[in-house]
């Protein structure tokens, strides 16, 4: 059995937070999306498909459905990895909305409906509830579609920013006052710039 650790959010975004589901936090790179079951935890833990309907979906899925399905997720990832790439630290323009094509036939594919559901502590008594139909395991690939798409529509590319850490491949949106962010995380490759920044003093030093 493949044991992961948790999976990276710190995208501030979570379409950037898919693209960060491959990444190095350490010394080994770990795909958390490489299998079925790994596509499934990721998804879970982004809270993006209730439990409910992942373990419903398990259970009904044939042989290699869900490996399949992964497998697609991380044809996606990729795909737009190089878009976000090539668009990063400057505003989309209109002209970009061609290159989307893949992502908007995607979306093409979703099976929603709206319900009227109850809301017992508020005063008004119903909500209006947009439901996803689950049919088959492909449908795994529409709320990543739509966190894609939320990215794209809702963010300013000048804010998306990589990661200045050497070997870090994680992506962030800048929400910092006067966008100053640098790392990933402080934690992580900020601590490791300081670290290097301090030994590079003491060598200056010494010589």
């Amino acid at each position: 059995m493949n044991h992961r650790p948790p999976a990276i959010f710190i995208g501030d975004a979570l379409g950037l937070d898919f693209l960060n589901s491959i990444a190095t936090p350490v010394d080994t790179a770990i795909d958390w999306i490489d299998d079925g079951e790994g596509y499934l935890s990721w998804l879970e833990q982004a809270h993006l498909v209730p439990g409910d309907v992942l373990r419903d979906l398990r259970s009904r899925a044939l042989p290699g459905e869900l490996d399949k399905v992964a497998d697609q997720a991380r044809n996606l990832r990729e795909w737009f990895r190089g878009f976000v790439h090539q668009h990063k630290g400057r505003p989309l323009t209109s002209g970009a909305l061609a290159e989307l094509e893949p992502l908007s036939r995607l979306l093409e594919r979703d099976e929603t409906f709206s319900r009227i559901a109850p809301r017992p502590t508020e005063l008004v008594p119903f909500t209006l509830q947009t439901v996803r139909r689950w049919r088959t395991p492909d449908a795994l690939l529409l709320p990543v579609g739509e966190a894609l798409a939320r990215l794209v529509c809702n963010e300013d590319f000048s804010h998306v920013k990589a990661c200045e850490g050497p070997a870090c491949t994680l992506l962030f949106a800048d929400h910092t006052r006067g966008h100053a962010r640098r790392w990933c995380s402080m934690a992580i490759c900020g601590n490791r710039a300081k670290q290097a920044a301090h030994r590079h003093r003491l060598k200056t030093q010494r010589h």
